[in-house]
């Protein structure tokens, strides 16, 4: 439990340097990024700016997410190997949903497909 709680309380802005250091390696942006992130947790780019300014932990991040995207139960596969599907624990199951999101920007996915959009 203890060690949950140290994951939980990290706060997004620490982390997130990361995930667009990642995106940026394999050619993508930081707009990129910041796009999931919302499209994921309902934030404008005014209000996910406040949040990493604020140093918000993962935990009230999306706990406090204006509003977490439905489809993003579509999101399935493997992160750290664990299935991301699999998980029970809620702020866990969101925290690899995001990180999912990354990998599959990372390795050049469509950002349609990475936002479960439907083809028109």
């Amino acid at each position: 439990m203890e060690n949950r709680h140290r994951i939980f309380s990290v706060s997004v802005a620490s982390v997130y340097p990361h995930y667009v250091a990642k995106a940026e390696k394999k050619g993508r942006t930081r707009a990129e990024v910041d796009e999931i992130i919302r499209w994921l947790t309902g934030h404008s780019q005014e209000t996910l700016d406040q949040e990493l300014a604020k140093q918000t932990s993962f935990e009230d991040f999306f706990a406090e997410a204006p509003g977490m995207n439905p489809s993003r139960s579509l999101i399935t596969g493997v992160v750290c190997g664990v299935r991301v599907q699999d998980l029970e624990d809620g702020t866990m199951r969101e925290i690899r949903y995001l990180d999912k999101l990354v990998d599959e920007l990372a390795k050049g996915k469509a950002m349609d497909k990475i936002l479960r959009k439907a083809p028109a």
